[in-house]
């Protein structure tokens, strides 16, 4: 496996986002879509998830309050135009892309917005995206979404139109990234590495978690990083089980801090590490110690395992076998892919195949998130650590740079 920091280092130089770089990620982003879309027999995608409308045509505007209120959305044809629907007071905020060809005002359908009129609003919405297929389909009816709700998916069948699942197609399309993207995400995570450190230098004890949060989001915020994900920054006995939010707990002397960035960063890039932190000056305990060490050692078992061609079910079999009292305190995966948020793939445990485990080869050009949680089934404290990685054509290259805690070595 290559060295944690060197390799980092050398993708991470110039790799600063000019204009010109961001017309040819948009047009590199475009013709993966149009790739999968040829390949599912479809007419066009209709993307409406924030994230995706983002990968297709560059755009965005208020990417977390549009996750929950569907009102705005694009048409993306197999071989013609792509059509953003956007808020009319709205339009202004993409006129300079050039992916966009046209640009209308949004229909909405939801009940917060149109009350009982929803389904007279969605048949509007259902003739006019149609219209869309019938004019360059080429007599293809089918629509690939990646999203729909009930009343606008039942409108495009009485227009005669095939609704089809889209989410497939947009994240194989996202899955595979191209040089300048992952330049693109190596700088944006270098900003999120940056509010770490500022994090780590303010940390005391007596601080809340809340606080401790705080410090990261602003440094983030300050340095172009756009929201975060989630809120998992915890300490002392409150890092076991994980999975637990930030709260107004006050950190004590030799208690871990152990936290998961999930940091939309500069450019929509999901910057996603995570560390575990010793407050205070004192020494690790031998717990402490052993449950940093497990961590570190299932983190760099099973990133040296990553390679292209490798199936997720070989990966999730040759995986870091966890102790049998942390075995049902494991994370939620071994690794997932990442990209403008969670991606495609997520490799499960073996012991977890019930609930939806799935086979594919990881590929080169593929960002993955490698996890590893350690925390015993009734102990008081739990080690977090994650670590992006690039899967190159000769095997891993870990993208962070920032250092795992080196007191518990």
């Amino acid at each position: 496996m290559k060295d944690r920091t060197s390799e980092s280092m050398t993708l991470s130089r110039d790799a600063g986002q000019t204009e010109s770089d961001e017309r040819a990620i948009r047009a590199y982003r475009l013709a993966r879509i149009r790739a999968q879309l040829a390949a599912a027999d479809v007419a066009g995608i209709l993307v409406s998830d924030p994230i995706n409308l983002r990968y297709a045509t560059g755009s965005r505007n208020m990417q977390v309050w549009t996750m929950h209120n569907v009102c705005r959305y694009a048409f993306v044809a197999a071989q013609g135009p792509v059509v953003l629907f956007e808020l009319p007071s709205s339009m202004h905020l993409s006129r300079r892309l050039e992916t966009i060809d046209e640009m209308r005002p949004s229909l909405a359908w939801d009940f917060m917005a149109v009350g009982g009129r929803g389904e007279e609003m969605a048949g509007r919405w259902a003739a006019e995206i149609a219209d869309l297929v019938k004019t360059h389909g080429a007599g293809n009816r089918r629509l690939a979404l990646d999203r729909g709700d009930v009343l606008p998916m039942a409108a495009l069948a009485r227009e005669g139109i095939a609704a089809v699942d889209g989410k497939g197609a947009m994240e194989l399309a996202r899955a595979i990234k191209s040089p300048l993207e992952i330049e693109s995400f190596v700088a944006s995570l270098r900003q999120t590495e940056a509010a770490v450190a500022d994090m780590r230098a303010a940390i005391e004890p007596g601080m809340s978690e809340q606080e401790a949060m705080s410090i990261f989001l602003a440094g983030s915020v300050r340095r172009g990083g756009e929201y975060q994900e989630t809120r998992v920054f915890v300490s002392g006995p409150r890092t076991n089980p994980w999975f637990q939010e930030a709260s107004d707990r006050r950190m004590q002397a030799g208690e871990l801090l152990s936290f998961d960035t999930d940091m939309i960063g500069p450019n929509g890039w999901y910057t996603d590490i995570s560390r575990s932190f010793l407050i205070g000056d004192r020494r690790p305990t031998d717990s402490q110690r052993r449950l940093h060490d497990l961590a570190r050692r299932q983190l760099d078992h099973n990133i040296a395992l990553l390679r292209p061609g490798m199936s997720f079910v070989e990966l999730s079999e040759k995986s870091f076998r966890l102790p049998e009292s942390c075995l049902a305190n494991r994370y939620a995966d071994i690794a997932h892919g990442c990209g403008l948020g969670v991606e495609y793939p997520l490799v499960w445990y073996a012991e977890d195949a019930q609930w939806g485990a799935y086979d594919g080869l990881l590929a080169a050009g593929m960002i993955v998130c490698v996890e590893s949680y350690i925390g015993e089934v009734g102990g008081t404290e739990g080690v977090k650590l994650e670590e992006p990685v690039l899967i190159g054509d000769a095997g891993p290259h870990i993208l962070s740079s920032y250092p795992l805690e080196d007191r518990f070595a």
